[in-house]
């Protein structure tokens, strides 16, 4: 009958603590990003934003439709505002 010697855990001992360690890393990142995607990112206007007064000023009828246009270019130049299609204008993208 054979025995064999063990001389401890081995190599492989490291293997459980820096998985353990890159699984926490990755979730720590990928939360960061999400929050930073979440303040930052946001497609909807904060209701105080210069974007955001000037649709409301549209809406409620206190500019026309051409001073919306005019001004808001202005805005997304400065404030860099991405909107599918280019300039956000319907049939002008």
């Amino acid at each position: 009958m054979t025995t064999l010697a063990h001389d401890g855990p081995g190599p492989w001992a490291l293997f459980f603590p820096l998985f353990w360690a890159a699984v926490v890393f990755t979730a720590v990142t990928l939360l960061r990003r999400a929050r930073r995607y979440r303040h930052h990112g946001r497609s909807v206007p904060d209701e105080q934003s210069p974007i955001a007064l000037l649709g409301h000023r549209f809406a409620a009828g206190e500019i026309d439709e051409e001073e919306y246009w005019r001004r808001l270019s202005v805005l997304d130049e400065q404030f860099g505002r991405a909107t599918a299609g280019g300039t956000g204008r319907p049939g002008k993208g």
